[in-house]
């Protein structure tokens, strides 16, 4: 059933839109970095010649994006609309974890914005910490309505939000969510500008261009370390933390880039351009291919040792 949801899903998918201009610094010089077939639908990356930014392109509109994320997104990734237990433990694993981190930092929040909330897990995990009033972004109706059935406090887009009202917030998190967006600069730059106060918090999660293979249809970006920085700069932040990590898939294999980042007063710098991209994803993923041949359990840990189930 779930390779006949895929099917349906994959042919939903169109890629009409070609990239004139790097989502970074504007270049319009980009070369082929990467092409290949994902779950039956071709991907196509180029490289930005002059700043080293990762992007896709053709890809689909924004209006197109717009219907995918409310109907197909999930149906394409997991054979099914709404969240099943793994997915549950996952986002469970994954927001201890971010907690865990962002404690570390941010020492109190009042409120807290959480853009791509899916089920809710973190915002609450966030919520019950800080003590704060939690609000989520979620485009997806099902997980929408699973995150309000828990209670929580769930729009559909920032619009909707801008319509209801509220304030400004303490904390905005963006956990894997702007490798989706098609204009990633301005959006960071409307956060900033119109919904974070001026000592709040930013907190991102992308796939790690170096480790991770993140070349898939949803992904519009593909970010290092180096470009994730500098789109942030630009967007009118200053970096507070940045780390590589794996956990909860991997010990070993840093497949993620989580940031905190505060709005910044000075004038962003001018983007200063990744060296050796291709090399340096090569020599990752030769890492990672080291890493899973020496230490298999620890490149890539069981699935049952992170989430045992609950009457172990």
């Amino acid at each position: 059933m779930a390779a006949s949801l895929t099917s349906s899903a994959v042919r939903a998918v169109h890629m009409p839109e070609v990239v004139e201009y790097c989502p970074l610094c504007g270049s319009s010089f980009n070369q082929l970095f990467d092409q290949r077939q994902f779950r039956g639908h071709p991907v196509s990356n180029v490289i930005c010649r002059q700043c080293g930014l990762v992007y896709q392109s053709p890809r689909m509109t924004e209006a197109e994006s717009q219907a995918f994320y409310q109907a197909e997104y999930r149906l394409l990734y997991q054979g099914q609309q709404g969240p099943n237990p793994k997915d549950l433990a996952v986002q469970a694993a994954r927001a201890r974890l971010t907690l865990e981190f962002t404690r570390q930092y941010v020492t109190s929040a009042a409120s807290i914005l959480d853009i791509g909330c899916s089920t809710g897990i973190l915002m609450e995990q966030l919520r019950h910490h800080y003590r704060a009033r939690a609000v989520g972004i979620e485009p997806g109706d099902t997980y929408r309505w699973y995150a309000q059935s828990q209670g929580l406090e769930v729009f559909v887009s920032l619009d909707e939000l801008k319509n209801a009202g509220l304030s400004r917030f303490s904390l905005v998190s963006m956990m894997h969510v702007l490798e989706h967006l098609p204009h990633p600069l301005t959006y960071l730059q409307d956060l900033r500008d119109q919904f974070l106060e001026p000592n709040g918090w930013l907190l991102l999660e992308v796939p790690n261009l170096y480790a991770h293979d993140c070349f898939e249809v949803a992904h519009l970006t593909s970010f290092s370390a180096h470009t994730l920085v500098q789109l942030v700069h630009k967007a009118g932040y200053r970096v507070v933390r940045l780390r590589a990590y794996g956990q909860p898939r991997s010990l070993l294999i840093p497949l993620y880039l989580t940031l905190l980042a505060q709005p910044s007063s000075s004038t962003p710098a001018s983007v200063k351009p990744a060296r050796l991209v291709k090399l340096q994803r090569q020599l990752g993923f030769l890492r990672r291919k080291i890493a899973t041949r020496l230490f298999p359990e620890r490149a890539w840990i069981p699935f049952e040792r992170i989430y045992p189930p609950k009457n172990a």
